[in-house]
């Protein structure tokens, strides 16, 4: 059951917009994607989505600790999700090595060997933002000298990444954007390229009236998002910023720092 747009929490409908692709993909979260998609459309529905955010081990424990130290009661209060997925200026708000303490102590005690660099090493890397949890927490930068080229596609995927509507084919837009790349050990992002992204669904669009022009935010080559030049602007800095910090670990201690 579906209802006007308005009555929908904004930040329910923003936490909606950037996690779907990874969990329609089956990367994150729970089962049953299509519970996220009307309501990233900005349609009410009667899913229960802070039991759906509970249940993503790696979007939730960072709202919920952004949250704690901006003095905010709801993780899914629209200017903490703002924060994690596009680096808002909240962020400025929050200390990052009390962030990142805080954070890597409730990951480190659910986690097998395989996230074993969850130490305070990390901390330096740290930044309440979705960027530290796709470049630091995950694995895969760690993989990137192994020759394979997965790490580095689903790093440039499962980061936010950014660019602008140049066209559109049957059923896809094209946006301009700066792939992530990675040479002679370092991580960067490369001259624009033009590449197609959905941006519909069976309900909808998560964008209204998408055009070309609009600057959108892409998660999984998926564009759920429009921003402004301000939020563009926060989201390519701390970006930068996390890129420096990833090719600093990687320039001293190799793949496995």
């Amino acid at each position: 059951m579906v209802s006007l747009e308005h009555s929908v929490l904004p930040g329910h409908r923003l936490f909606a917009q950037y996690a779907h692709a990874p969990n329609a993909l089956g990367y994150c979260g729970p089962p049953g994607s299509e519970r996220l998609q009307a309501l990233a459309c900005g349609l009410a529905t009667d899913v229960d989505v802070l039991s759906i955010a509970r249940q993503f081990s790696g979007a939730w424990p960072y709202q919920q600790v952004i949250a704690e130290l901006a003095g905010i009661a709801d993780p899914l209060d629209e200017r903490v999700v703002r924060a994690y997925w596009t680096a808002d200026d909240l962020i400025d708000r929050i200390d990052r090595a009390q962030f990142g303490a805080t954070l890597l102590g409730r990951l480190a005690s659910t986690a097998g060997h395989y996230w074993k660099h969850l130490t305070g090493k990390l901390l330096v890397e740290a930044a309440p933002t979705h960027n530290f949890h796709v470049f630091g927490v995950y694995p895969w930068s760690r993989l990137l000298d192994t020759g394979m080229p997965q790490p580095l596609h689903i790093l440039d995927s499962c980061r936010i990444s950014w660019g602008e509507v140049v066209g559109f084919t049957a059923d896809r837009a094209v946006v301009r954007s700066r792939p992530l790349m990675f040479e002679h050990g370092q991580l960067f992002l490369g001259p624009d390229r033009e590449v197609p992204a959905d941006y519909t669904v069976p309900e909808g669009a998560f964008v209204p009236d998408l055009a070309v022009g609009d600057r959108v935010a892409v998660h999984w080559n998926f564009v759920c998002d429009r921003l402004d030049s301000a939020q563009l602007d926060r989201l390519e800095q701390q970006t930068e910023w996390q890129l420096v910090q990833t090719n600093r670990r990687l320039s001293t201690t190799g793949h496995c720092g």
